[in-house]
């Protein structure tokens, strides 16, 4: 009989509360559920913050976060589980940072928190009481955390860069404010 330690239950804590949040978040893309505007939705306010197109965008962060975060709770795949929320998440903080940091002004406070919880569970691991450790680490190797951080970190890059120039350029062209066309989406 194994003896788990505060470090297995530790991380159970985090994987379960980071994983539930995130998979919650992109059930709220995916599906609509928990007041989430669904793909439709989603994808209409992805589009209005500058990430194009945005249907597509919307299923993207959707997988990620409910996949990653699904995943992150189970303690499978736990590199890439946790760099797929990551990338999801630096996306979001990407839109909240003109806000400054603190969530009570609309900042990037929680979606950086999630990220970095995220990020840290790919780098530390899942711990003994996962799938990943019942299998044996078969998705769940050494040199899959920097390879997932990496491939995750160029591909966030880009499409954030992406849609920080549109942006930019709606506001050079005078064009109505992206968070105002996102806020009637959401009836905010």
């Amino acid at each position: 009989m194994t003896c788990y330690d505060r470090q297995d239950l530790g991380l159970l804590l985090l994987r379960l509360g980071t994983g539930g949040v995130l998979a919650a978040h992109g059930a709220q893309k995916l599906f609509g559920w928990f007041g989430g505007g669904g793909i439709e939705g989603t994808g209409a306010a992805m589009e209005a913050m500058g990430y194009a197109p945005g249907k597509q965008s919307a299923v993207m962060a959707g997988l990620a976060e409910a996949g990653g975060g699904a995943l992150l709770a189970l303690g499978l795949a736990t590199p890439a589980a946790g760099a797929a929320a990551a990338g999801a998440m630096a996306g979001a903080a990407a839109v909240h940072a003109p806000n400054g940091f603190f969530a009570a002004g609309g900042g990037y406070e929680y979606a950086a928190s999630l990220a970095l919880t995220a990020a840290g569970l790919a780098v530390t691991g899942p711990g003994r009481l996962s799938l990943d450790n019942a299998l044996g680490h078969a998705v769940n190797r050494g040199w899959m955390v920097p390879a997932a951080l990496a491939v995750t970190g160029a591909a966030t890059a880009v499409v954030v860069g992406l849609r920080n120039r549109r942006v930019r350029e709606a506001a050079e062209f005078g064009q109505e404010t992206l968070f105002d066309e996102a806020d009637a989406v959401f009836g905010k």
